[in-house]
């Protein structure tokens, strides 16, 4: 089981998601330690979480329009948010670009549930699974450049690969 960061500030966290995410940044304030208490990184957990995830998006289409639309803007607010706070606490590189690209899609397929009809023409799971796949064609193309799967700050063991000193997204 992964040890978490510890009160004082100390990450003594291994990698996370069996290796391929970087450990967490050091916990300094009481919102880090709550987010990493709550997020899920590793094991069953986030197996449920992105199946989840999976399921609102399989769910969708058999749903009238309107709560289709709705059913994405929730996997779609769900998956930025937990690429957010990832990106916030490990620095994992394509957290920056999935979570950029998943709020507004988020914020569209609202949008779109509201008007009931949809502005995209109905691909707002293709773009789901475009951002999705653009994080991570982002992050092979940063880590062949860098060495490092974790960019911005410094993590302790500098994710996978060398050391990401002076690495920033």
């Amino acid at each position: 089981m992964a040890t978490r960061s510890t009160p004082t500030g100390s990450s003594c966290a291994p990698r996370s998601l069996w290796g391929w995410s970087p450990p967490p940044l050091p916990a300094d304030t009481w919102f880090k330690r709550l987010v990493d208490k709550f997020l899920p990184r590793t094991g069953l957990p986030v197996v449920i979480f992105f199946g989840s995830v999976i399921g609102l998006l399989v769910l969708g289409p058999h749903l009238p329009k309107r709560e289709e639309l709705a059913v994405d803007g929730v996997a779609a607010l769900a998956a930025a948010g937990w690429c957010g706070l990832n990106f916030w606490r490990c620095r994992h590189a394509h957290c920056a670009v999935t979570a950029a690209g998943l709020l507004p899609l988020a914020a569209l397929a609202f949008m779109e549930a509201g008007l009931g009809r949809t502005l995209i023409h109905g691909y707002e799971q293709l773009v789901f699974l475009g951002v999705l796949a653009t994080g991570i064609v982002f992050e092979g193309v940063w880590y062949v450049a860098k060495g490092t799967n974790s960019c911005g700050g410094s993590t302790e063991g500098g994710g996978v690969g060398r050391s990401n000193a002076g690495a920033s997204c």
